[in-house]
């Protein structure tokens, strides 16, 4: 329980920093910019993985009618799904053995 309350101090203090920067209270805060690709070919990461949709989704804690939505081109994934998707793409053993482990 400690090492969650500790991320969860964690988390509110970078909230709190980042308030006060964005409010002009606060110089000196590190930014970070992240770039999220416009768009992400989920059924090309999915089979260069060799898995079927109800894996993928099982093993990356995706909404199975969300995935078939997204491959099927009638749905596109958010800005933070399509971040997720690159990194499964890029990682995907560290990514699952991360999910596991949670």
């Amino acid at each position: 329980m400690t090492r969650r309350r500790n991320i969860a101090s964690e988390i509110l203090e970078g909230l709190s920093d980042a308030s006060a920067y964005l409010a002009g209270r606060k110089a000196g805060v590190r930014v970070t910019k992240v770039r999220v690709p416009a768009a992400v070919n989920v059924r090309a990461i999915r089979t260069r993985l060799k898995l079927s949709q109800p894996d993928f989704a099982r093993r990356y804690a995706l909404p199975l009618a969300s995935l078939r939505k997204w491959e099927q081109g009638t749905r596109k994934p958010d800005a933070a799904t399509r971040a997720y998707l690159t990194l499964i793409a890029r990682n995907p053993r560290v990514v699952a053995e991360t999910l596991a482990a949670a």
